[in-house]
Parts: structure tokens; sequence; C-alpha cells
């Protein structure tokens, strides 16, 4: 069995991990952290948890941690996270890390949109992005995955092979993206809370929302080629879901079956990539680990709707379909729901 510890295991996208886990027949949770709950049972914090996993949840001392398990999934915020990544690197563990900390290409970036504190920085840049529909091959034999962020899973997956093979003007990308409220975590804020986000719809991060720069990055990484997108999210009076409307300019007339047919050929042998026909919504892909996507062809230019739930593909499954495939089992394991 492999076992598993999670740092940081009181929000969200950890509650999510452990829920597909305890149904993950190749695994074991062996070790919860969260320094202010330490010595509370998770199930205290987690209810949905009661009866399903017996474990208190401990401080993450490096040595008695690293001593239990095989692989860590971190779910700390930037910063925190690659601290606790580098001291178990060095333990001999294999880290998937949820946070920001090693998704862009270069520290200069890193320092301008998330602060000038880096633990990790002669990293950055050289650690392998964990979307498997585009690296699969470096994310096998990698100790150190840096997680996909939800909104770039779904701009990145949508735009790829347009950009790849050098359909579209890759300056002229608009990705306008709707997400559900626990997108925020669940650390209270206030543009979160009932009264100020129920029957409202508002963007936010205009111009300067820390996931841009991780479109633009992973996209030359994949296709070698600069892109420049504008990427504005919204939040939505519902409690998870991604939609994201992406818009380009083809260097060509396209039409709408060409354009989905370059999806198609794409993510033909893809389990959780699925090109539909129909406009996606939210509650298709609601808890599961699917994106599904879809193109129209409008006035000329090229608009794309891709679709995913943002805890799952769009953080915990994507951990897990990234644990499967470092450890060399089928990427479906536990995931297919």
């Amino acid at each position: 069995m492999i076992r598993v510890g999670i740092l940081g295991a009181t929000g969200y996208t950890a509650l999510e991990t452990i829920k597909i886990l305890l149904r993950h027949p190749e695994v074991t949770i062996t070790a919860v952290t969260s320094r202010q709950d330490a010595g509370q049972p998770i199930a205290a914090t987690h209810r949905s948890l009661v009866g399903r996993l017996d474990l208190d949840f401990e401080e993450s001392d490096v040595p008695t941690v690293a001593a239990k398990t095989d692989v860590i999934l971190s779910c700390l915020p930037h910063g925190a996270s690659a601290e606790f990544a580098c001291a178990y690197l060095a333990a001999g563990k294999r880290v998937i890390d949820f946070s920001a900390d090693y998704r862009l290409n270069d520290l200069d970036t890193f320092r301008a949109w998330y602060g000038d504190h880096h633990p990790d920085g002669e990293r950055v840049g050289k650690v392998v992005y964990g979307l498997p529909e585009l690296f699969r091959d470096s994310i096998r034999q990698a100790d150190l995955v840096a997680n996909p962020g939800c909104f770039p899973t779904t701009a990145i997956l949508a735009l790829a092979p347009f950009v790849k093979a050098g359909l579209v003007d890759p300056q002229s990308v608009i990705v306008d993206s709707k997400t559900g409220v626990s997108g925020g975590g669940r650390t209270p804020k206030l543009n979160f809370h009932y009264p100020e986000c129920n029957e409202s719809i508002s963007a936010y991060g205009v111009g300067t929302h820390r996931h841009m720069p991780e479109i633009d990055h992973i996209l030359k990484r994949y296709t070698g080629t600069e892109v420049s997108a504008i990427f504005t999210p919204h939040l939505a009076p519902m409690d998870r879901g991604i939609l994201s409307t992406i818009y380009a300019t083809p260097v060509e007339p396209m039409t709408q079956d060409a354009a989905l047919d370059v999806l198609l050929r794409a993510y033909a042998d893809e389990p959780f990539v699925q090109v539909v026909d129909h406009l996606p919504a939210t509650k298709d892909v609601a808890h599961t680990n699917y994106c599904h996507l879809t193109a129209r062809i409008v006035k000329g230019r090229l608009v794309l709707v891709s679709c995913i739930d943002n805890l799952i593909k769009g953080a915990s499954g994507a951990a897990v379909q990234n644990l499967n495939c470092m450890f060399g089992l089928p990427e479906t394991l536990a995931l297919r729901n």
C-alpha cells in the first residue's frame, strides 16, 4: 500500500482528497497535519469523516511524518508549502504540492506575483507541472509535482491543442471564468460571506489575479510559444465549479467542425477530458474529475467553453491522478465516479 500524508488537512481541497483516497484500493492515509488543530480528531473538523478516518491532526514534524509515509500531498499555502516540500524531499519522500510555489517558469515572475519570499527558489522553473494530459511522461518520473491551479486547468486544456498547432494568435487570448465560492477556501473572507455573494455575481482580480501568468507560462512550456492571455475571474453564487469561456483569433479561417476536431484528436485517449457538442454546465461535472470542452466559431473568432469541478479536477482529483501516474497505477483509479 502507498502511505499518504496530507499537510494542511483542514481545508476543502484536503477534505476532497481524503474522500477520494478513502476509496482508493492502493492507498492508505497515515498522517494528517494541522498546526492549529494538532491533537484533535480530524472528524471534529470534517464531520463527513466520522467513522471513516480515525486519525488525529498532528504537527508536521518531518522525521515523524516521513517515517510513516511514502508520498506527501501538501495543501499548505504558497511559501509555507515549499518550505515543507524541501524537507520531505530531503527525507526521500515524493511530494505533490497544491500551492503555486512551483508552477511558474521563473523566480522573477513568482516574486512579481507572490512576493519575494521563496524558500526553494532554485527549483522554480524545473518542477513538473501536474497536468497528465500534457506532461504525463515527466510526471511518471518526478519526485516533486506542482499541482495545477483550478482556473488554469480549464484554460490550458482548452487552448493547448490550438496553440501547439499554431492555429490561433497567441496574443489574442481572453479567458473569462466563473467560479463557485469554495474556490476562495475555507478561511472566512468578506466577499465570500453569504449575504455578500448570494444572488450576485462579480468580477475580481481584474489584471491582477495570480493565475494569469500560470496560464501564459504553462502554455509556453508545452507549446514553445509565447502566450499573452487576459484572464478575468468572476465569483458566482454556487458552491463549486468553474466554467471558462475562452476567446482567440484563428490565424486562418476555421470552421466549427474543424475546431471540434482539433479537440477530439488531442484528447481522444484521455479518460478525463470529454469533448462535447453541447455547451457544458458546471453541474455536468460536479463532484467528478472530468473536464468538458467544446468549441464554437463566432464572427470568425474561436470560442472555447471549458468546465470542471474546481475542487476535483481543479485540485484534489488532479492530485490523485498525479499520484496514480507517479506510482505507475491506472490514472482512473479511485476517480471514476
